[in-house]
């Protein structure tokens, strides 16, 4: 093996021990880019770099990214997802499990509206594990459906994992956005339809509310207000999305109107103050510094792996694999999959899947079905241990009494939901294709 080669996985290992060690995803990934690349090129192998992060802080694309976190925060801020757990949670009637079935549709929303999975695991545990907790629901299962319905930003448009993946990809935001409505929303079927099957055979772990409290319940009042409480954010999310995938307006300027949108819904909430608006513009200032730094360092990684003759090594790999392109689709997902267990999604879109895009180019995979596996594969790094980071937001906010054992546990089949879900995509590509294609992109 030619020594280049062997310092590209030499430079692999380094950063996963890094990681191992503890030290932030960012350092890792330029410390280990620069001391290998270093050692096998010299100075003269970072010539490109200053043009490398030039082209990312100028990529106009990657303004959506903070414009959409500020819809995301200042919708957070709105309590809007007080106001849907308020109503959802009691309008299933005498079924068994339909309190846990409240985090469920309370994500799809929140999830096309902020995007962001802290802010909605967050106020989910937050909101519903202490009632869940109270009428005696499975701890794990409770736990469970508050982690994975959090993670539903990362699938429902508008995402950041989608708008990323654009970039890396070089397909339009819009058609990425199309691509991901359905395999979402049979994400929160499969959901849904586990807790149902759970609450029949396990009653005992999903009970459902007294017959005496259902009784002073007005059906038709609990309507009228789920309606005041959806209609405002739905319409946001149906007019931001809405013009981009039609194609009316591009992701940066349907982004601006989106943040614009949400102050807007806040304000009609009542809840807008000059401290909301403080506290939304800090918190976008540092996720977005924190993703922008990843990518700038990530910069560093991809070119010195690139020189040191990784490419070869992918496309040797992904050579010797037998079965053609079917397996190595399979491979990629396998791979992803495990990679979520160690990295976060942003290294994983912006390290490991443009390595591998070339092989697939050159195999003619339609690159919209490809992205959507992608993405829904990815959801799951927020649910696998040891970095699930949807895990850990819970158990910031668990109480006491609920075991760190039991989030881990109860996060485990909404694992396979997902994993069901990336089969799902896999074997019917019409869930990521068809709308792209009725749409005309």
């Amino acid at each position: 093996m030619p020594l280049n080669e062997i310092y590209a996985l030499a430079m692999l290992a380094s950063f996963f021990a890094l990681l191992i060690l503890g030290i932030p995803v960012g350092i890792g990934l330029a410390v280990a880019g620069f001391v290998w690349g270093w050692l096998g090129f010299g100075p003269l192998l970072f010539n490109l770099l200053p043009h490398r992060i030039f082209g990312v802080v100028t990529n106009s694309t990657l303004i959506a990214i903070s414009l959409f976190v500020f819809m995301g925060v200042m919708l957070e801020k709105s309590r809007l997802a007080e106001d849907l757990m308020d109503v959802v949670g009691r309008l299933g009637g005498s079924l068994n499990g339909r309190l846990a079935l409240g985090p469920v549709p309370v994500g799809v929303p929140m999830g096309a509206t902020t995007g962001i999975v802290g802010a909605t695991v967050v106020t989910l545990g937050l909101l519903t594990l202490p009632n869940l907790l109270r009428r005696g629901y499975d701890p794990g299962l409770a736990c469970g459906t508050i982690c994975a319905s959090g993670t539903l930003g990362q699938i429902i448009p508008p995402s950041l994992i989608l708008i990323l993946l654009a970039d890396v990809m070089n397909l339009s935001v819009g058609t990425l956005f199309a691509a991901a409505v359905f395999p979402g929303l049979v994400l929160a079927a499969l959901y849904a339809i586990y807790i149902l099957v759970l609450g029949l055979v396990r009653p005992e772990a999903a009970p459902a509310v007294p017959s005496a409290e259902r009784a002073r319940e007005s059906r038709a009042a609990l309507w009228r207000q789920a309606l005041r409480v959806v209609a405002p954010p739905l319409g946001l999310v149906v007019a931001v999305l809405g013009s981009i995938i039609g194609g009316i307006a591009a992701p940066t300027e349907a982004a601006s109107m989106g943040a614009l949108g949400a102050i807007a819904v806040t304000a009609l909430g009542r809840r807008f103050s000059s401290t909301v608006l403080k506290e939304t513009v800090q918190a976008t200032a540092r996720i977005t510094a924190m993703m922008m730094f990843i990518l700038i360092c990530a910069q560093v990684f991809a070119l010195a792996f690139r020189g040191l003759q990784g490419k070869a090594l992918v496309h040797d790999l992904f050579a010797f694999l037998p079965g053609g392109v079917a397996a190595d689709i399979r491979f990629l997902m396998a791979l992803v999959f495990v990679l979520g267990f160690f990295l976060e999604w942003i290294e994983i879109t912006y390290i490991a899947v443009p390595l591998f895009l070339p092989v697939f180019a050159n195999a003619g995979v339609d690159p919209v079905w490809l992205a959507t596996l992608i993405c829904v594969n990815l959801q799951t790094s927020f649910l696998t241990p040891p970095f699930g980071w949807a895990l850990f937001f819970l158990r910031s906010v668990a109480p006491k009494e609920v075991s760190t054992g039991a989030i881990y546990r109860g996060a485990v089949p909404f694992v396979l939901l997902q994993i069901g879900g990336v089969i799902a995509v896999y074997l019917f590509p019409g869930l990521a294709t068809r709308l792209p294609a009725a749409i005309g992109w």
